[in-house]
């Protein structure tokens, strides 16, 4: 548009911008350094700052969603940049556990979440580069549901476990955080699956 002096001047649409640019990418990239944090709080067993980091970036995850929709941009960087920075943060946390034999998790159930993580993330990319869609379904948004509320559950138990006053609501609270560690675990496996048969029939040729 031209501008008070008539000389011409791009409109903000117009302006190239940064590919990592806009609310929704910047949110998700906060994920990162927020990885940093809760690896560093797991680390030194500082369970409840770990819960209230893993809080504020489970936040962000629901938000960078929520304002993609309603404001935009809805860009093909930000469909690869929320689900990659969530596998960073879910993923570590879970590795992170395994410093602590209290958390309940063993190398076998860890090797399980991070494998099925690269190998549905390595079909994908073959997929998407043949031009073909193969976005997240309700199975693998239910696995990143369990996985997320099972790394809150292990934070929260931590976290009580400093607590003498607790134990009563240990003893309540522990057979539940089992039970979900083994429903998430199916759910991994079970997703896995079901994207593997998937995968396999969009790479078919067509006949």
């Amino acid at each position: 548009m031209p501008s008070a002096r008539g000389c011409w001047m791009p409109s903000e649409s117009a302006l190239p911008r940064h590919p990592f640019g806009g609310v929704p990418n910047l949110l998700s990239l906060s994920r990162l350094p927020l990885s940093v944090v809760l690896f560093v709080c797991i680390s030194y067993a500082w369970w409840a700052a770990a819960l209230a980091v893993f809080s504020v970036a489970m936040f962000t995850d629901w938000l960078d969603g929520w304002w993609a929709r309603r404001y935009g941009p809805l860009s093909p960087i930000g469909r690869s940049l929320d689900p990659l920075t969530d596998k960073v943060i879910i993923g570590g946390a879970f590795i992170y556990f395994l410093l602590d034999p209290r958390t309940g998790l063993m190398p076998w159930m860890v090797t399980v979440i991070i494998s099925r993580e690269l190998l549905i993330t390595g079909l994908r990319g073959i997929v998407e580069s043949l031009g073909k869609s193969f976005g997240a379904d309700w199975f693998g948004k239910l696995k990143t549901v369990l996985q997320s509320a099972v790394v809150i559950g292990v934070l929260l138990l931590q976290t009580l476990r400093s607590w003498p006053e607790a134990t009563g609501v240990l003893a309540f609270l522990e057979p539940i955080q089992a039970a979900l560690l083994y429903a998430m675990l199916a759910a991994t496996i079970g997703s896995a699956v079901q994207y593997t048969v998937k995968a396999v029939r969009l790479l078919k040729p067509n006949e």
